[in-house]
C-alpha cells in the first residue's frame, strides 16, 4: 500500500485556509488530515490547494485535440496543462467529421482504461450548433443530431460527457434523452431566444458554454441565452477570463448575478498555451497569436491562449473576486457541474477525496502540481 504524508505550511481545502496541515495519502486518496508535522515524508512551502479542472480544452503543447486525436495526443494536451495546474480536465472535440468524433472516443476511452492521468472524460462541442454563432467552427459540417451521433453519445467507456448544442437545432425531447444517458447538456453557440433556451432547460439542460461568447445576448425586450443562463439559479456556466473573449466587468456582472457555484472558469485553450507558437492551422484556414490573443483569418476569436492559473490569477486580481472563491471557481464548482454529490470525489482537499494538489507561488503561479498523490 503506497502511503505518503503530505504537509502543507498552508492549506485550501475548497472552504477554509488552514495552517500547518498533514495530509496522509493512501493509494492516491486522502486518508487522514491531522496536525502531527513530526513524521512527514513532503514538505510543502506554499500554497496547497485543490486541483484545477478544466472542462473546456481543445489542445495544448501545440495539439490540437481535433488533429487525429490520440492517446499521446491526450497526453501531450494533459501535460502542458498540468504545469499550470490543471490535475483533471475535458479534452473538448469541436465540431468535426463523424470519424473524427468516434476517434476521439476511441482515444478517450484508451486514455481512461490505461489511467492516464487527468483525462476524465470528453465534451463534444458540436456538431450541433446554429450557424449564425457557429464562431470559428466550420459551417459545412454543422448538422442535424442523427444514428451515428447517438452511437458515440451512447457509449459507456469514454467517462464523462459533456455536450454543447444549440437548443433551436436539438429538440427537447433529444436533450431529455441525452439527460437519461447521464451526459452534461450545455446550450452555447447559438442564437436561440429565451423562450427555446428555457425549454432546453426545463428539459434537462444545466450548463451554458462560455457565457456571452457565441450566444444571443441580454436585451431590454429579448433575455437571449445570455437571460436563461442568468435567471435559471440551478445552472452553471463556464466563464473564459482571458480579457480578451470578455469584458472583466461583464464577467464580475454574471459572477454578482449567478448564486455561489453558478460560475467556474474554463480556458476554451488551444495549441498555443505551453508554446512559443506564433500561428496554426485550424480546418482550412490559419489561427495567429498575438498578445495572447488567437484570432482566425475569418476574423474570429479562435479558442484561447489561457491556462488555468491565469484564469484564477485574473478573476483574484482583476476582477477582484476573492481568493478562495476565485480557486473554488477553478476547482469544486466545475467538480459539481460534472459530479453528483455522492460521486464526488475532486474538488476539495477533504478525506475521501482525489489528492489532486496545487502548490501555488505568492504570485499564484504553480509551483507544484499533484494527481492522485503523485508528482507531474
Amino acid at each position: 500500500m503506497a502511503q505518503c504524508r503530505f504537509h502543507a505550511k498552508r492549506l485550501f481545502d475548497g472552504q477554509n485556509f488552514i495552517d500547518n496541515q498533514v495530509l496522509t495519502i493512501t493509494n492516491g486518496i486522502i486518508s487522514a488530515i491531522d496536525s502531527n508535522t513530526n513524521d512527514v515524508d513532503i514538505k510543502a512551502t506554499g500554497l496547497v490547494v485543490p486541483g484545477y479542472i478544466d472542462l473546456q480544452v481543445n489542445g495544448g503543447g501545440g495539439v490540437l485535440f481535433n488533429d487525429s486525436p490520440s492517446v499521446d495526443k491526450l497526453k501531450t494536451i494533459m501535460a502542458t496543462h498540468a504545469k499550470f495546474g490543471t490535475t483533471a480536465m475535458m479534452p473538448t472535440l469541436i465540431t468535426d467529421k463523424i470519424a473524427v468524433m468516434v476517434q476521439a472516443a476511441d482515444a478517450v476511452a484508451q486514455a481512461i482504461t490505461a489511467k492516464v492521468p487527468g483525462i476524465i472524460g470528453i465534451h463534444f462541442e458540436g456538431p450541433h450548433l446554429s450557424l449564425a454563432k457557429k464562431g470559428t467552427h466550420c459551417a459545412e459540417l454543422i448538422r442535424p443530431i442523427s444514428n451515428v451521433e447517438w452511437q458515440v453519445l451512447s457509449r459507456q467507456d469514454i467517462g464523462k460527457v459533456m455536450v454543447t448544442l444549440a437548443p433551436e437545432t436539438v429538440s427537447p425531447a433529444d436533450i431529455t434523452r441525452m439527460v437519461k444517458l447521464g451526459i452534461k447538456v450545455c446550450l452555447g453557440h447559438t442564437n436561440a431566444d429565451f423562450a427555446t433556451a428555457q425549454q432546453a432547460v426545463d428539459a434537462g439542460a444545466t450548463g451554458f458554454t462560455h457565457l456571452f461568447n457565441a450566444m444571443s445576448p441580454l436585451q431590454g425586450r429579448e433575455p437571449g441565452v445570455v437571460g436563461c443562463a442568468l435567471l435559471n439559479d440551478h445552472t452553471q456556466a463556464g466563464l473564459i477570463v482571458d480579457g480578451h473573449h470578455v469584458d472583466f466587468a461583464s464577467c464580475q456582472l454574471a459572477i454578482k448575478t449567478k448564486p455561489a457555484g453558478g460560475i467556474f472558469l474554463v480556458t476554451d485553450a488551444m495549441p498555443p498555451v505551453g508554446t512559443n507558437m506564433k500561428e496554426f492551422p485550424l480546418y482550412d484556414r490559419t489561427v495567429y497569436v498575438e498578445n495572447g490573443k488567437l484570432t482566425s483569418t475569418t476574423g474570429e476569436l479562435a479558442g484561447s491562449s489561457l491556462d488555468m492559473a491565469t484564469a484564477v490569477k485574473n478573476t483574484h486580481l482583476s476582477l477582484k473576486i476573492p481568493l478562495d472563491e476565485s480557486l473554488r471557481m477553478a476547482s469544486l464548482y466545475p467538480a459539481k457541474y460534472l459530479y453528483a454529490n455522492s460521486e464526488l470525489v475532486r474538488g476539495e482537499l477533504k478525506v475521501g477525496m482525489q489528492a489532486d494538489m496545487v502548490i501555488l507561488n505568492d504570485n499564484f503561479s504553480v509551483a507544484e502540481t499533484w494527481i492522485s498523490g503523485e508528482r507531474v
